[in-house]
């Protein structure tokens, strides 16, 4: 027997009954995004690699290991993204609409891959929203993308499950002189770092302070802190990024060994991470990335932003069971009909409903059928009513009213009065 086509392994299909809770929740960030001012940009999933070596960084574990890249007919290197804040950077340069210090607060959602072993939460093709700010320079918005984010965690009731860790890696020249310090310090401790940091210490010495290895975090302990190699400017806008946090109100830890594993971030850099998703605890990363625009060939323009995981963010509403009951829900009412004569008129009534309730999630039965089999399907849609068109109805030219949820006796409805009837019940219900 031939082998069963299936999905390739990190790469998930999302099923029907997964997609409303998705929709749900982009939908809820869309909204938000929009209140704030931000506009989507679309980008293609495909890139020259050479873009991702160039922002990226060739020595990063991304570019190093978990790229998907390959050859195309014309002999150019296309990768599949594996973030989207270089992309967009190439967008906004290719357009200019970054020129002449224009203010871009754009947002963006879809698909990123990276060849990752694949467990619960971090998958080969996985999705993300991401924003990214350019033109603005100051603490302000650096705290807007926080400040947003707080208030998304408190619209999905998850705020009490997350944290929000803080650091700032300064300039590019002050964290060149702090790495200096990292690696002499870390040099001589080199037999005590586990292989993955030793190897880190020659291409990225910043990444060893992620390291999750417990023996390489006892070096740690007494190795050199950011935070004494700052310049004034990235200690002041620190400074005016953790004033602003206070006076909204949202609670921080700041954590001196959160560097991210990108090497564009500079200044101020965040986490959100919880405990209830085992070891996949971020659920909201960013920063700011100052240099990114020009170490591309664009000019110097200051730019900050961040990206949070759908695919985490959806388990953890799965697992504070976060769902609204309504998104449980597809259906809010049924119409059976019975009979060629009935079928045909349920189509029109049901097209008149829609035309006065566009919001009425409206099924029509199709395929026929007994009573017995249409009040099944009602009943499996989990509508909330069932509406009734049989020859007693069409003679009378009224509709069975009957609730499938609870108390309620069975009703006739004249037609003219159904839509009228059912904004009032679905919206009760």
């Amino acid at each position: 027997m031939s082998k069963s086509l299936q999905a390739i392994r990190g790469m998930n299909d999302i099923l029907p009954e997964q997609t409303p809770l998705w929709r749900y929740f982009e939908g809820t960030v869309a909204r938000l995004l929009d209140n704030y001012g931000y506009k989507q940009i679309r980008m293609p999933i495909v890139e020259f690699t050479e873009l991702f070596k160039r922002s990226i960084g060739e020595v990063t574990d991304i570019v190093e290991k978990e790229m998907y890249t390959f050859e195309d007919r014309n002999g150019d290197s296309l990768t599949l993204r594996p973030e989207g804040t270089a992309a967009c950077v190439r967008a906004v340069l290719e357009h200019g609409i970054t020129g002449g210090g224009q203010v871009q607060k754009l947002w963006y959602i879809g698909p990123m891959f990276r060849h990752e072993r694949p467990q619960k939460g971090r998958y080969r093709q996985f999705h993300q929203i991401g924003l990214e700010v350019f033109n603005l320079d100051g603490p302000d918005i650096d705290a807007e993308l926080i400040i947003m984010t707080w208030r998304l965690w408190g619209e999905l009731g998850i705020r009490d499950a997350v944290k929000l860790e803080l650091n700032s890696l300064g300039t590019s020249e002050s964290r060149g002189r702090y790495r200096e310090a990292l690696v002499e310090y870390l040099s001589a401790h080199h037999d005590k770092l586990d292989e993955d940091s030793q190897r880190r210490l020659k291409t990225n010495p910043l990444r060893v302070l992620d390291t999750k290895n417990a023996d390489t975090q006892a070096v740690l302990v007494d190795a050199p802190k950011m935070a004494d190699y700052l310049d004034d400017e990235s200690r002041a806008h620190f400074e005016g990024l953790k004033a602003r946090l206070d006076a909204v109100g949202i609670p921080y830890v700041l954590n001196p060994k959160l560097v991210r594993g990108l090497d564009y971030y500079s200044k101020t850099v965040f986490e959100w991470v919880t405990d209830k998703l085992g070891a996949q605890g971020t659920v909201c990363a960013g920063g700011r990335y100052d240099g990114l625009v020009e170490q591309m060939g664009g000019k110097p323009t200051p730019g900050v932003g961040f990206a949070m995981g759908i695919e985490r963010l959806v388990l953890m509403l799965e697992t504070l069971e976060q769902i609204p009951q309504e998104i449980a829900r597809q259906v809010d009412v049924y119409l059976c009909a019975f009979g060629e004569e009935a079928e045909l008129a349920g189509l029109a009534l049901a097209e008149r409903v829609r035309n006065e309730l566009p919001n009425l999630r409206l099924q029509v039965n199709a395929g026929a059928g007994s009573f017995k089999s249409q009040f099944k399907k009602a009943d499996k849609s989990g509508a909330l009513y069932a509406l009734i068109l049989g020859d007693d109805e069409m003679a009378q030219q009224v509709v069975g009213f009957k609730p499938l949820r609870g108390q309620g006796e069975q009703q006739s409805i004249a037609w003219d009065a159904l839509a009228a009837h059912l904004a009032t019940c679905v919206v009760q219900g």
